[in-house]
């Protein structure tokens, strides 16, 4: 049985690891605009007011003052809806932090389809895509509350471009403190070697829960968590696909260009076995509660089972 610790919403692990980051480090500066608040970066701006910025409904400049902010020695942090913080500035991220390789962190909330009832303007479904695609851009997707924090702290030091996508409703807590994390390091929560089961943000519980279904049936699924989807954990991708013969990705995100095209594109250079993705497939989101959602465009964890089955008989 996966052990829990709680439920919290990954945005408040996202504002947690701000404020520890502030205490400690002079150089952290954070932007927003205008989502203060609902992205969980109140705190930060209460404790640090002058090293804390609210430049509005206007992306593109958000992204622009950060790069000068970066230029000048300080540390930025940008955050706002993951739709907004990606969609709109996106020739700004490319253009002027990436390609210059600014020590810029973006963080991107309310991710996925558990916006709910927001509805498909701002379900955040891309970002995985268009962030991996430019050169230099780190881009990290955390399973819980805890490692969100964790994945904060852990940017602050990795010198570059880093994008974390978080999200808005409360999610199970099931990492620990002494739980490891390092960016580019994916980690094994459950051995097996029938199927492995790959995946990222939400899905990395939802992938647990489909492991226990499986093994009332025998079957021993392993279940990696890749958090981070850029630079991939190729050597733990390729173990995998070696020792059980069949993989299953999930995410909360399009199937097209996301976490699964990331894990397949290592699998086919390297070690070509059967694939199955769980994923959002080539849809819009819609306006309705996050699980209601989740278990509308088959991402639970009797989709991500189902997906082990039908995977296992094509091996």
């Amino acid at each position: 049985m996966v052990e829990l610790f709680g439920k919290k919403a990954t945005r408040f692990g996202f504002g947690e690891g701000l404020v520890e980051l502030g205490k400690e480090n002079s150089k952290i500066f954070v932007l927003g605009a205008d989502t203060i608040s609902s992205v969980a970066i109140n705190n930060f701006k209460e404790m640090f007011p002058d090293r804390f910025l609210n430049v509005g409904i206007a992306e593109t400049n958000l992204i622009g003052m950060a790069a000068g902010l970066a230029v000048a020695g300080f540390i930025p942090f940008v955050s706002t809806y993951g739709v907004f913080a990606s969609g709109r500035p996106w020739e700004q991220i490319r253009t002027t932090i990436c390609y210059s390789n600014l020590n810029v962190k973006i963080g991107g909330s309310h991710s996925g389809l558990m916006v709910g009832p927001d509805g498909a303007t701002h379900q955040a479904l891309e970002e995985i895509a268009i962030m991996r695609c430019i050169p230099n851009m780190k881009v990290i997707s955390p399973c819980d509350a805890i490692e969100t924090r964790k994945s904060v702290i852990a940017s602050a030091y990795n010198d570059g471009p880093v994008y974390i996508r978080y999200g808005r409703e409360s999610t199970p807590i099931f990492t620990q403190e002494n739980t490891p994390f390092e960016i580019g390091k994916a980690n094994i929560l459950r051995e097996g070697r029938d199927v492995a089961i790959m995946a990222c943000g939400t899905m990395v519980y939802e992938s647990l829960m489909a492991a226990e279904m499986l093994g009332k049936k025998g079957i021993k699924a392993k279940v990696i968590n890749i958090h981070t989807i850029k630079p991939i954990d190729e050597n733990a991708i390729i173990v995998a696909a070696k020792e059980c013969g069949a993989i299953v990705t999930a995410e909360e995100h399009q199937i097209y260009g996301g976490f699964g095209s990331a894990v397949s594109e290592v699998i086919v250079k390297n070690c070509p076995v059967p694939v199955e993705m769980i994923a959002v497939n080539d849809k819009f989101g819609q306006s309705g509660e996050g699980m209601d959602l989740i278990a509308k465009y088959g991402l639970k964890d009797v989709n991500i089972a189902d997906a082990a089955l039908k995977v296992l008989k094509r091996k």
